[in-house]
């Protein structure tokens, strides 16, 4: 009898310790599935707030002339970021700073001086590029269009919007890993996303990635369907007018095509070589 007692709660103890074990690997299975969304998401909340800050910022703009913005400290007397940086009135974030050092304000400050040169040297860089087509080296697809710490700006030049899909993305120059570990990148040696002719603005997003799909849903994108370009100057419409899936090395429809105006969205997919075509959203501006 105390054999089968015994017997009894050792079988007992088995079953806790079974129990305990499947609780544990089921906890770590809905983890692991939920995983990818969660990251996921909160890499879009992060998105989303860089975004936010760049509308704030655009509020937080000192004119050229001379004139006052209520949003802008009295003591900002520069008329550009480096001479402001030189003077003590901002830190070189273009934060704000009192005689301390230390920080005034919670939004950094920009200057239409130095706007007014990122968009002269944007639309220069464009027209550099119209007799320069061809073989891409793409080598240089990791390298930044322009120098936007000269213009006392961060690496974020843009960002995306496509409602139909809820697509909302911060694009920063260079297709590096560390620019497209927070949003799209745009791809050197490629017209920059300002409003003008003869130019097509190729931007790049990582597709499957957990915590990175910005550009998941492109392929959900209809024809018709309207992407924006948000920029510090202007917001510019375009429709898309094709889909297409090419190899890596097929580079010719991001060359510049006299008298339009495209912007042309890549992403990976897998190929059926075992390794990564490229697919596109080809957009106009109409």
């Amino acid at each position: 009898m105390a054999k089968h007692k015994k017997e009894k709660r050792k079988f007992k103890l088995w079953q806790k310790i079974i129990l305990i074990i499947a609780s544990v690997m089921l906890t770590a299975g809905v983890a692991f599935l939920l995983f990818p969304t969660v990251s996921n998401f909160f890499g879009q909340q992060k998105a989303n707030a860089i975004i936010e800050d760049f509308n704030d910022s655009l509020d937080n703009i000192i004119p050229s002339d001379g004139s006052a913005n209520a949003n802008i400290p009295s003591t900002i007397t520069a008329k550009n970021h480096a001479d402001a940086v030189k003077n003590g009135e901002i830190d070189d974030e273009g934060y704000p700073i009192g005689p301390d050092g230390r920080r005034t304000s919670s939004t950094p400050v920009i200057f239409e001086y130095d706007l007014d040169a990122l968009y002269r040297d944007s639309v220069a860089y464009n027209k550099s590029l119209i007799n320069h087509q061809g073989t891409v080296d793409t080598s240089d697809y990791s390298k930044a269009a322009l120098k936007m710490s000269g213009y006392g700006l961060s690496n974020f030049y843009c960002y995306l919007s496509a409602p139909t899909i809820n697509m909302y993305l911060p694009v920063y120059l260079g297709a590096n890993d560390s620019m497209m570990s927070c949003g799209a990148a745009h791809l050197s040696g490629t017209s920059l996303p300002v409003d003008m002719k003869d130019t097509n603005a190729a931007i790049a997003g990582h597709t499957d990635y957990i915590g990175r799909i910005f550009f998941d849903n492109i392929r959900h994108l209809d024809v018709g369907d309207t992407v924006t370009v948000n920029n510090y100057w202007e917001s510019i419409d375009y429709k898309v007018i094709a889909h297409k899936i090419v190899k890596a090395n097929q580079t010719e429809d991001i060359y510049i095509q006299e008298g339009r105006q495209l912007l042309t969205l890549i992403t990976c997919i897998p190929s059926r070589e075992n390794g990564f075509d490229r697919y596109l959203v080809i957009c106009e501006h109409v």
